[in-house]
């Protein structure tokens, strides 16, 4: 069942200027329970605009949004709600860390959803675990942390409301390779964990390659398209003429491929790679297909 469904989503900005934009155009999308979905496209193709319409941060200007099968923009109450059912990470979300200590600053959601001092505290527990940090940072503040463990502090407060719909707008943005690794690994661990829906913005193609089981395509405010990691990068060729970069492997076994060698799979995962290119060694330097 499709827990995130738009239809003929369409939002403008500026209206009635000479900067008026259509940022996202005819939307038609639906997105099943459990997924998780890289999203990706280049700089101005529609991925942010199209992921604030999905927790109501954004009104379309035609179109609808269903999350669970609701219309979000049916009532104020509907809307309110759907913003706890679906939790936004902004890009550098450390920015928004305000509170005392972390234990504060993580329960400050679980609060305002009004749930009681016991459920607060699980909540924030269940977050912390969830984000790889030990207990001994609960009483710290965040501001003497470093930039990683910030960072996770700040998506640890929208985990703690329990979200059924995550969605991470660039979450490794501005992170070493150290650190950006370990957030990626967490978030795969809390959607197997959960077996929720996360949604992963990313200019990625390696990260999207190796933790999304599917990728939507932006282009130009529009869908360019939906499906498996392997339907994605099967249209390497196409993907690079809308200004995008498949992963290096992808790249890498297409030569191979148009050089004559025996690859009958599109490649993309750096593990099968390997084991590809093994074979190709122990064929005394791979079987060329017949001229």
């Amino acid at each position: 069942m499709a827990i995130i469904k738009t239809e003929h989503l369409t939002h403008c900005y500026s209206h009635g200027t000479p900067f008026e934009k259509t940022a996202v155009k005819d939307i038609n999308l639906e997105i099943d329970e459990g997924e998780l979905v890289g999203v990706i496209g280049h700089t101005g193709s529609g991925k942010s605009t199209l992921i604030q319409h999905l927790n109501g941060l954004l009104k379309p200007d035609s179109g609808k949004v269903y999350i669970d099968g609701t219309d979000i923009f049916e009532s104020k109450e509907i809307l309110q709600k759907t913003r706890f059912k679906v939790g936004l990470v902004f890009q550098y979300p450390e920015y928004q860390l305000f509170e005392e200590t972390v234990e504060k600053d993580i329960a400050f959601g679980p609060r305002n959803l009004g749930m009681s001092e016991d459920e607060i505290k699980a909540a924030v527990t269940h977050a912390m675990e969830s984000v790889g940090l030990s207990d001994k940072y609960r009483h710290k503040s965040p501001f003497e942390l470093s930039g990683g463990q910030k960072r996770r502090v700040a998506i640890a407060g929208v985990i703690a409301m329990r979200p059924k719909v995550l969605i991470l707008d660039e979450p490794t943005a501005g992170l070493d390779p150290k650190g950006r690794d370990r957030i990626l690994s967490l978030i795969e661990s809390y959607h197997r964990s959960e077996k929720n829906t996360v949604l992963l913005v990313s200019h990625s193609m390696e990260d999207i390659a190796k933790y999304a089981s599917k990728v939507l395509v932006m282009n130009q405010g529009t869908v360019f398209s939906y499906g498996t990691v392997e339907e994605t990068f099967s249209r390497a060729e196409e993907i690079e003429k809308i200004g995008l970069s498949v992963p290096q492997v992808t790249k890498l076994f297409d030569m191979l491929s148009k050089s004559g060698y025996e690859i009958n799979e599109h490649v993309y995962d750096l593990d099968r790679a390997e084991k590809l290119l093994m074979q190709l060694i122990s064929q005394k330097g791979g079987k060329r297909r017949a001229e």
